[in-house]
């Protein structure tokens, strides 16, 4: 990972705190924030007894339920020993006035993001490995026992598109600066467009794409990271949003594939994307995959939009942040016409 220095933690009073709460934590430390990370702030911490990762929840006003470190915490928890390969947590600090704001701490994972989802020091053969290991990840987590890894309890069973297709009109209306007409257009027509409830329930990573996994050089998956969003829902949700990527614009601030020749660089497209989870999980989303692609659109909209805000109010984590929110628009026009297009067939 790319770093740069950080000077907002005060890291003599977060060093005291540490080493009287984590077992073998040692101080003096340093803080180091790690690029990306449009909403959590995250630090690498190199203690006299050895490296860590804390995130935290940004400072200032805060939209209601964002920014959910605890929910990231109790997932890591939940994920420990299961097929799901997560950092080990740490410690939990929900007492603001240690940092600022809430934030935990985990074992550091010497892995490789890739940020680019092209892939550009690969392979074909690297590539196409990288996008099937990911979907492999995405078929553990739509088989994953919820109940019996203790996350029964961490959200709302059923009609999990419907909700939150109602939690991110909300969230986009509190953070609006400007009209969007395609947003004003998704909010009004994907309630209607949803699938019924077949009553499945998953854990929902809610941002699972190629630069929130960590990669050992030789290609093994060594961590999935960022579960912020994560929550109880439908096992092709994190499908739909993985593959989002595919029709996403080239630009510095989201690196997508739409205008790349995937075949020769040995990126599957969706159907074999599609294929692979649906052989594994019996899965498949038929006709309802337009609906699938808009939702995660509007969604992403919707964070988006409430980057642009936290920007504008001189409290969002990453220099890039103004950029990103102002493609809010952009991402809501494609959920439109990927949902205009699909209910016109």
């Amino acid at each position: 990972m790319t770093s740069s220095a950080d000077s907002v933690l005060d890291t003599q009073t977060l060093a005291d705190y540490l080493q009287a709460q984590v077992e073998g934590f040692r101080g003096p430390l340093t803080a180091t924030k790690f690029k990306g990370g449009q909403s959590n702030p995250t630090y690498r911490i190199d203690a006299a007894s050895g490296r860590y990762v804390l995130r935290r929840k940004p400072p200032g006003k805060l939209l209601a339920s964002a920014h959910a470190v605890e929910r990231e915490y109790r997932v890591l928890q939940a994920l420990q020993g299961s097929a799901v390969a997560v950092a080990q947590p740490l410690h939990l600090c929900e007492d603001d006035s240690v940092i600022g704001s809430a934030f935990y701490l985990m074992s550091f994972v010497p892995g490789r993001v890739h940020w680019d989802p092209a892939l550009p020091d690969a392979t074909p053969e690297q590539r196409t490995f990288y996008y099937h290991r990911a979907v492999d990840t995405l078929i553990a987590l739509a088989q994953l026992d919820v109940a019996a890894c203790g996350l029964a309890d961490y959200g709302k069973p059923g009609n999990y598109f419907v909700r939150q297709i109602a939690r991110w009109s909300e969230q986009y209306r509190a953070s609006e600066t400007e009209t969007l007409v395609a947003m004003d257009r998704l909010i009004e027509a994907l309630p209607a467009a949803a699938p019924a409830d077949d009553g499945r329930i998953a854990l929902v990573h809610g941002d699972f794409r190629l630069d929130n996994l960590m990669w050992s050089d030789s290609g093994e998956l060594l961590a999935v990271v960022d579960w912020e969003l994560s929550t109880l829902g439908h096992p092709l949700a994190d499908l739909g949003y993985y593959c989002m990527a595919l029709r996403l614009p080239r630009n510095p601030v989201l690196p997508g594939l739409a205008s790349l020749q995937r075949d020769s660089l040995g990126i599957p497209d969706e159907a074999a994307l599609l294929g692979r989870f649906g052989t594994a999980t019996g899965l498949d989303p038929g006709d309802a995959w337009p609906f699938h692609l808009a939702f995660h659109f509007f969604r992403l909209a919707a964070i988006a939009q409430g980057v642009m805000k936290r920007a504008l109010q001189g409290n969002a984590s990453s220099e890039q942040a103004l950029a990103a929110g102002r493609m809010a628009g952009t991402i809501a026009q494609m959920g439109w016409e990927v949902l205009d297009r699909g209910a016109a067939k």
